[in-house]
């Protein structure tokens, strides 16, 4: 796999994981004549677009049962990408091992899935343990071969990996839902129809009511706000930066209007790209 990405780096869809992982079942739905390039993290898949080893990333940002999934806010403005789609994954888990289900112990994953089935863990007393991705620990526990040990990964890592399927099917919610980023170099400006889709990030003044003037040309502009999301760099606990999703694209009065409020009011503002939605929000 690695390889055949090698031979043609712009066809290369990198993805944090081992084959069989979530995020390589993303790149496939994404890129069906794509080459997927699977890599260790979420800053070896970004550093693969930089580096031109890979046309595209592949990352998740958010779940639908456990919210945040990579810290995008700091990975990608410093990577200089753009996002350039989003797609949404069902997310199937399943328990699979060497062994049978009532000598499990001790489910292996990624951490967010394992808090994605955590009750059905706990009702069946099977202990969690902590794994850089899901067919990763898949891979591992077929080289351990501990019939205690189970991983928690999507079914077609079973037969990938040579594991016994135990339970399908798992997680707490039937709704549970993964949201992925497509991450490309370059400035593409969108092309065909819409809806369309946004994303920023921007730091607010150190001002009383600053997050309050700087969201108000949204509103009186009538420009839908998806998502809103704070977080702090470097530890400071004095400047709050923000992460937001809105309906439309620069260019479009409205959104044009309500980003320059926003820039008056802020002490930087910064469009991380816009994107045709894979999903109708409202």
């Amino acid at each position: 796999m690695t390889n055949a990405a090698a031979d043609d780096p712009d066809r290369a869809v990198a993805f944090q994981g081992a084959p069989g992982a979530n995020s390589h079942l993303a790149a496939i739905e994404l890129f069906p004549e794509g080459l997927p390039l699977p890599c260790f993290d979420f800053a070896d898949a970004i550093d693969a677009v930089k580096d031109g080893r890979a046309g595209v990333a592949v990352i998740p940002i958010e779940n639908s049962l456990h919210g945040r999934v990579a810290d995008i806010h700091f990975l990608l403005p410093e990577s200089g990408l753009v996002i350039t789609g989003e797609h949404f994954l069902s997310i199937r888990h399943a328990l699979m091992g060497t062994g049978r289900l009532e000598e499990v112990t001790q489910a292996m994953s990624h951490p967010q899935a394992l808090g994605q089935c955590r009750h059905w863990l706990r009702a069946h007393g099977i202990s969690q343990a902590s794994y850089p991705d899901t067919a990763g620990a898949a891979a591992h526990v077929a080289a351990l071969g501990d019939p205690a040990v189970a991983a928690l990964a999507p079914p077609g890592a079973a037969k990938l990996y040579g594991l016994e399927l135990m339970a399908t099917d798992i997680a707490d919610a039937d709704h549970n839902t993964t949201r992925f980023v497509v991450l490309a170099r370059g400035n593409r400006q969108p092309s065909g129809d819409g809806p369309w889709m946004t994303t920023l990030i921007f730091e607010v003044k150190n001002v009383p009511a600053a997050l309050y003037k700087a969201l108000g040309g949204f509103a009186t502009n009538g420009v839908n706000m998806t998502k809103l999301e704070s977080y702090q760099r470097g530890g400071s606990f004095a400047a709050t930066e923000f992460y937001a999703d809105v309906d439309g694209r620069p260019g479009e009065p409205g959104l044009d209007r309500a980003l320059e409020e926003l820039g008056f009011h802020a002490k930087w503002l910064r469009v991380l790209g816009t994107y045709r939605q894979a999903r109708t929000r409202g």
